[in-house]
């Protein structure tokens, strides 16, 4: 099957924080429009005290089993993202006590962490529950990362995972953000995970977390000058080379992660995304956005220009759901001429 869907950041709460419950509404508007895919990233120190790795509030995960039963009872696949692990995580990684590439105690947590799940998981199908190992490992060289180190560390994982759930669907994703394949993994029965955001002056234009984005010359799309190459759909085509020579190794490809932030121009935002996803749809590849609500997603993004329509409780941009409908390739294009006229709400 392939999934489409997007992230929902219920777990991604500080420590201290109790998880969000299962937003059931937005679940419900999925369903109605035939998203099948929910990506859960979470980060460990909601349920872990002090670094101590091995001793997790189990209480905690009480509310990745809400998810999933919300999920299932709609037929939505929920895959479950580390993305704060022991020792690493793409923002902020100066918070971690160890290093996940260097400390063995790390390793040893990284290990334990995924063992536990599939302990706790054992017997849910496949068809509604995957491991995303770990999000976004970093670029060679950062804080000592390589690609040996992670080939082993990925190996271990999917070794101790199947010795207790053998056939627990995993993913892996790419390095350095999410964006390089791995060839070197490519014997290994995991599907691996690209990302949506290149090119980052497009994607990320604006953002305040991350200056990536000022190595571009405009939020023009196409033509947008970045490393050397004005950007269009055949760059964006060249990008995905090595992930198309993967998938001809026999593994699977999904992109966990897309979207486009606020503060590019609405319709370069819509001429990107609509070669970016259109390029799925010829690829056969499924999808997640980054996120389903806020400044990437399809509701509340806020970005100007945008054509607002009310649907089930949800100011929905009609433009890029239509966009998302369009390139799936199980399911009907709805166009929006098929809408009720869009609102003027911004």
């Amino acid at each position: 099957m392939t999934h489409y869907g997007f992230n929902f950041q219920w777990m991604l709460v500080h420590e201290g924080s109790r998880p969000e419950p299962p937003n059931v509404r937005a679940l419900d508007f999925m369903a109605r429009h035939g998203f099948n895919f929910v990506r859960v990233p979470t980060n460990y120190r909601v349920w872990t005290t002090d670094f101590d790795y091995f001793h997790p509030d189990e209480s905690v995960f009480e509310s990745l089993d809400r998810y999933l039963v919300a999920c299932s009872e709609r037929g939505i696949h929920l895959s479950l993202n580390l993305h704060r692990a022991p020792g690493y995580c793409i923002t902020r990684n100066d918070l971690e006590r160890h290093n996940l590439w260097a400390d063995r105690e790390a390793q040893d947590a990284f290990v334990f962490l995924w063992e536990l799940f599939a302990t706790r998981f054992c017997g849910i199908s496949g068809e509604a529950l995957s491991f995303d190992l770990l999000n976004e490992p970093p670029e060679i060289g950062q804080f000592g990362f390589s690609r040996d180190i992670h080939e082993a560390l990925i190996r271990r994982t999917v070794t101790a995972v199947r010795a207790i759930d053998p056939s627990r669907p995993i993913v892996i994703d790419g390095l350095d953000g999410g964006n390089l394949a791995m060839p070197e993994l490519g014997d290994l029965d995991v599907t691996q995970s690209g990302r949506g955001y290149a090119p980052y002056p497009i994607s990320h234009w604006g953002a305040e977390w991350w200056a990536g984005w000022k190595e571009g010359d405009a939020p023009r799309y196409p033509g947008v000058l970045y490393r050397g190459r004005n950007w269009d759909k055949s760059d964006i085509r060249k990008f995905y080379e090595p992930w198309l020579e993967v998938e001809r190794m026999g593994r699977p490809i999904h992109i966990g992660e897309f979207g486009c932030y606020n503060q590019t121009p609405n319709a370069d935002a819509l001429r990107w995304l609509g070669d970016l996803m259109g390029l799925y749809r010829e690829f056969g590849w499924g999808y997640a956005m980054w996120n389903f609500e806020g400044p990437f997603g399809i509701v509340g993004h806020g970005r100007a220009g945008a054509r607002i329509q009310n649907m089930d409780g949800y100011g929905v941009d009609l433009d890029l759901l239509d966009l998302m409908l369009s390139s799936r390739v199980d399911g009907p294009a709805v166009r929006s001429e098929n809408r009720e006229p869009a609102s003027d709400a911004r």
